[in-house]
């Protein structure tokens, strides 16, 4: 299934999208790679954005919990600061096509 073309995402930025299973995820273009993650914080369960798209933190470096402002590296997930230090966001499969197509794998 596409979810989106690489160009609606911009460099340094995350957007949020519906998995075909109805749970919201999101992906993050950082440093020319896509990563995509169910959008659910392992410290509580809740979502991690308040505001759409909003995943990043100020420097559009990591990712931030808005609750507990827990922060994850975008590309492998991992929890480096905040009340779940060392768990992880829940990696979703994805592949950036030829034609620059975001599919689920």
């Amino acid at each position: 299934m596409i979810l989106a073309h690489k160009d609606d995402i911009p460099p340094e930025s995350s957007k949020g999208f519906e998995h075909p299973s109805g749970k919201p995820i999101f992906i993050v273009h950082k440093d020319g790679g896509f990563y995509a993650y169910e959008n659910r914080c392992p410290h509580l369960g809740i979502e991690l954005n308040w505001l759409e798209d909003q995943f990043l933190d100020i420097e559009n470096t990591l990712i931030q919990c808005a609750t507990h402002g827990a922060l994850f590296l975008p590309d492998s997930g991992e929890c480096v600061a905040g009340p779940c230090i060392g768990q992880q966001l829940t990696a979703i499969p994805i592949t950036l096509t030829e034609s620059g197509d975001i599919v689920i794998d």
